[in-house]
Order: C-alpha cells, then structure tokens, then sequence
C-alpha cells in the first residue's frame, strides 16, 4: 500500500494505491494523521489506483471525516472503482461521504 499526500487548489489530496486492509492499516493510518490535524482545507481522498479496501481500511476513512466535519471541512472520494462503491453501498458508507 502506498499513499502520497499533496496540496492542490488549497485542498489536501491523499491518493491511495495498492491494499488498504489490516496488514497495511497502521501505517496508512500514520500516513493519514496530518489531514486529521489540519484545518481549512478540504480533503479529497484519490481511490482511484486502490485495489481493495477492508473494513480496517473503512474505518480509516470514516476517522478522516470525523475529524474533518467538526472544523467545518468537507472529505470527497474520488476516483473509486465499482468494486469499491460495492462496499461503501453495502456498508452504508455511501450516505456519509461525498463522491467527485
């Protein structure tokens, strides 16, 4: 799992490639840990290069918004490949994030 981490248009942009499940968690959720920290941006998470997603990966992603929304920021997904969206849907996951 590889994450890279950018400012675009004064909005924080972490993009995602590979496996995010319980092996690579806890180092995507160091890599995580300044958009959690940050404040005045909007956060786009890039799905478009992950592969898979598990529910520790999910939980990750639910972190980030639950950081991002008392402050006022907003988190949207980009780039998620069908099988994905099939887990956000099945999860409910759907209905809590924005989708670009």
């Amino acid at each position: 799992m590889n994450t890279v981490l950018k400012e675009e248009n004064n909005d924080l942009v972490m993009y995602f490639e590979g496996r995010l499940d319980t092996a690579s968690a806890p180092r995507v959720e160091a890599d995580v840990a300044p958009l959690k920290e940050s404040s005045g941006h909007d956060i786009i998470l890039d799905c478009s290069k992950l592969e898979y997603i598990s529910s520790a990966g999910l939980r990750i992603f639910l972190s980030i918004l639950k950081s991002a929304k008392p402050k006022g920021d907003h988190v949207y997904i980009r780039g998620i490949s069908n099988d994905i969206r099939a887990v956000f849907a099945m999860t409910g996951f759907v209905n809590l994030f924005e989708f670009k």
